[in-house]
């Protein structure tokens, strides 16, 4: 058995539809590998010796996705098992509710084959894992406070 620890974040965006009216949207990512639809998270010191858990979020944020993120506010941390390779792995992922700053969803890496800026309403449905589900029930409730 082994332990992993990872980071991630769930980013909102404020869009605006017209002169009176603005709306939220949510980025989600397709992984390449099992193309399951996710938030975007990475391994916490994987790239870079003594990275925190923020940093790692807003790095893995950019690089899986082309996109810059804030940190507004951590979430509760997940956990799951999985197995890789025969070996059973018991996974943390620390999450944050990010807002956007900048950059291009068309920018994103090798490991999602898709990444979408979606509706709050069509989150939960679009996402494949019961722990990112669960981060997004939370997420869900400091949404309202954060725009």
């Amino acid at each position: 058995m082994r332990f992993e620890f990872s980071a991630g974040g769930v980013v909102f965006k404020k869009s605006v539809i017209s002169n009176q009216q603005s709306a939220i949207l949510i980025l989600v990512s397709q992984h390449s590998q099992h193309h399951g639809w996710v938030f975007p998270k990475g391994i916490i010191g994987d790239h870079i010796k003594g990275e925190g858990k923020e940093q790692t979020a807003v790095r893995e944020v950019k690089e899986e996705t082309g996109v810059s993120g804030k940190i507004i506010k951590a979430l509760s941390p997940v956990q799951y098992w999985y197995v890789l390779e025969g070996e059973k792995i018991k996974k943390t992922v620390y999450y944050y509710l990010m807002e956007y700053l900048s950059g291009d969803i068309s920018e994103h890496d090798w490991e999602m084959e898709n990444v979408e800026w979606i509706k709050p309403e069509e989150v939960e449905n679009r996402l494949t894992y019961k722990s990112d589900k669960e981060v997004w029930k939370e997420a869900q409730k400091h949404l309202t406070s954060s725009i």
